[in-house]
């Protein structure tokens, strides 16, 4: 007897301590990866006057632009666009695969009514004895009920991995939101800038047309050459050739925000309703410079809460459990089942005392041959978790990347357009004073036809410079994650 207590004894202490060590090696062990980051941003460019401060910016960045329409527009995209409702359904499935994963660690429990009438046959080998009749009915009602006992921990990982994987779908619909703003911004600013090309070619296209109606007559009168009208026509006929592809850009670019706002295939089409797309009337106030955005003195750790960084991070973690329920099914599973209830061969008897039944049973079920499943399963959950960790290190590679793209962007942009408005400044000094030798005989038509062509080509670089520094100071609010 002695020596049966020692062998339990040993064999409960090795049981415990196989247990302990199970629980242990199947815990996940994430710990985030270590970034080389840079001390802070926009270290390059903190010095450019009339940096816009970091207190004033939120997580509403449009709004900074000061354009009430373009408020209303982003609104409108963030309310309706299909990638949004995409999205909000994902993660209203990986919320529901969540409560399913803590269901399984709960136990099951059901009601069970079942009624059954059978017959036996006279003609076995065991015939039924006298008084025993052939017609026998079943009545059973019971409650039944199973439980998984999550030695290993495998449905607690697994209910770990679905727990991330909400969290990643969550970043997902963040980063669908933030692409979206970032896109219904550079696309108003686009058609902005097409109405002021329109503007300023229509206003050319009269100016020519007025100067040319005007040699006309001089020319009936013999006072120019056939050639030097002919030259006029030309220009008339050259801004009137740059109207179509323009109004053909802007159309394209009404239909494509059009989409992005969510507009149905009918307000799309006729461009008609309350919610059609429409900038604001004045396309120069609207596309007004605006000071530059500058992170100066930011924490770069700031930039890991990007949503498409968290997406990645949340990926990895899930990743990472599911290693660990790989592990877990190398071990035996525990399942406890058992019922509670009542069985009669009449209706009126089902429910009385000497009716009861009831049932406790446990399984043990341990794999022994499969094959190697179970040790490609871990391995395959391995190498997808190295996946993630390659797929994390290139979002948070890229996302430096932006940041650094967009800080110098806008930079290069504000300069450009400076330089820009600088230009017409001159054209237009330089085309009064053409006119004026024209007009006085000093000058070629040619010289004045040059200088018109000139100034035309600098005001539509301003207005496509004037966008270009809008959409740089919305990648930046892009590539910082929306704001800070």
């Amino acid at each position: 007897m002695s020596k049966l207590l020692v062998l339990g004894r040993a064999a409960l202490i090795g049981a415990s301590a196989l247990t302990l060590a199970a629980c242990t090696s199947f815990t996940p062990d994430y710990q985030r990866p270590k970034n080389e980051l840079p001390e802070n941003f926009g270290k390059a460019a903190s010095g450019a006057a009339g940096s816009l401060a970091a207190s004033t910016a939120g997580g509403n960045w449009w709004t900074l632009f000061g354009d009430a329409k373009l408020n209303l527009a982003v609104e409108d995209a963030l309310r309706y666009n299909a990638n949004v409702e995409l999205a909000a359904a994902r993660v209203q499935e990986a919320r529901a695969q969540l409560a399913i994963t803590g269901a399984d660690l709960l136990p099951t429990v059901g009601a069970n009514f079942a009624r059954s009438r059978s017959e036996s046959s006279q003609r076995t080998a065991i015939p039924l004895s006298s008084g025993v009749p052939r017609d026998t009915n079943s009545y059973r009602a019971s409650i039944d009920a199973s439980y998984e006992i999550d030695l290993w921990g495998r449905l607690r990982n697994t209910q770990s991995a679905a727990r991330a994987e909400l969290l990643a779908s969550e970043a997902a619909r963040d980063t669908v939101k933030m692409t979206l703003a970032a896109d219904v911004v550079q696309g108003w600013f686009a058609l902005a800038a097409l109405d002021q090309q329109l503007a300023d070619t229509r206003r050319s296209l009269e100016t020519r047309s007025a100067a040319l109606g005007l040699q006309k007559r001089r020319y009936d009168a013999g006072l120019i050459s056939d050639f030097e009208l002919r030259q006029l026509e030309s220009e008339v006929a050259a801004a009137e050739a740059q109207l179509p592809g323009l109004e053909r850009r802007r159309l394209a670019q009404h239909t494509a925000l059009a989409v992005l706002l969510g507009r149905t295939p009918k307000e799309i089409t006729e461009e008609r309703g309350e919610r059609r797309v429409e900038v604001s009337s004045n396309a120069a106030a609207a596309l007004a410079p605006m000071a530059a955005v500058v992170p100066a003195g930011l924490p770069s750790e700031l930039l890991l809460r990007r949503p498409d960084i968290v997406q990645s991070e949340q990926r990895m973690i899930a990743a990472n459990a599911r290693i660990a329920v790989a592990r877990a099914a190398i071990f035996p599973s525990i399942t406890l089942t058992g019922f509670l209830g009542s069985q009669s061969a009449g209706l009126a008897d089902l429910f009385s005392g000497p009716a009861g039944i009831w049932s406790l049973a446990a399984a043990v079920a341990q794999p022994i041959f499969s094959g190697g499943r179970q040790d490609a399963g871990i391995a395959a959950a391995q190498a997808r978790e190295r996946q993630a960790l390659a797929q994390y290190q290139l979002a948070v590679q890229t996302a430096f990347k932006e940041v650094r793209d967009a800080l110098d962007g806008q930079l290069a942009a504000r300069a450009q357009l400076e330089a820009e408005q600088r230009r017409a400044i001159a054209l237009r000094d330089a085309l009064r004073i053409s006119r004026l030798r024209f007009d006085n005989g000093m000058a070629s038509q040619i010289d004045l036809l040059d200088a018109e062509r000139n100034l035309l080509a600098a005001e539509i670089n301003i207005a496509e410079a004037l966008r270009s520094q809008r959409a740089a100071v919305a990648d930046l609010f892009k590539a910082l994650g929306g704001g800070w």
